[in-house]
């Protein structure tokens, strides 16, 4: 019996390291061994011309395209699948007349369908979206000071609850079910924001 009793925790013991292992998986990407003027690993363009440049020797992620007003420009990480995430980037507007700025994309079915947390600093606002089928809908709006320097975005998502912070200032929330599946994460810019991302992080909740 004693023999039996060890065995069954020994085989419990193996079943749940995956699982802990699984939560606690991170993963950055800081684009530093990626090629300039290509795109870099992992990521998938969607919409708009997203490839790795140097910003002072600092290699980040660049979308450079000047798409029209209605455009979502986004690129997605492919071999990712999250449902509760924390996930955060560095952004810096570099140019755009329409929009400027851009921001982070979770449980992605696709280019169409996915979360987002964005700031803009032609608008002084950081805001929290759902796009579905195309549409987007907002759910959150926080008033922020706009300027073009580096800033951090941060979305944390578990079950249907999502906070969103600026900078390490939770100014966002909301409770949503339109997307409970597990999902891409990526980046996002609208119309003609030509910015830089950097150290994309993502952990498992």
């Amino acid at each position: 019996m004693a023999l039996r009793g060890l065995s069954l925790l020994v085989a419990m013991a193996l079943i749940a390291v995956p699982v802990m292992a699984r939560q606690n998986v991170e993963k950055t990407w800081s684009f530093e061994s990626d090629e300039p003027g290509k795109l870099a690993k992992d990521f998938q363009s969607e919409v708009g011309a997203w490839e790795v440049a140097n910003d002072g020797g600092n290699r980040v992620l660049h979308q450079k395209a000047k798409n029209e007003d209605a455009v979502f420009n986004v690129v997605l990480v492919r071999p990712t699948s999250h449902k509760d995430v924390d996930l955060s980037v560095r952004v810096k507007a570099m140019a755009g007349a329409i929009d400027q700025g851009g921001g982070l994309v979770w449980r992605a079915k696709d280019k169409a369908n996915y979360y987002l947390c964005r700031y803009n600093p032609l608008e002084d606002n950081f805001r929290l979206y759902k796009v579905e089928k195309g549409k987007r809908t907002q759910f959150a709006d926080a008033k922020v000071p706009g300027d073009v320097k580096w800033h951090t975005l941060r979305a944390t998502m578990v079950g249907s609850k999502i906070t969103c912070y600026l900078d390490g200032k939770p100014l966002l929330e909301a409770d949503d079910s339109s997307f409970t599946e597990a999902g891409m994460v990526g980046l996002w810019s609208k119309a003609d924001a030509q910015s830089y991302f950097d150290d994309l992080t993502v952990r498992e909740k």
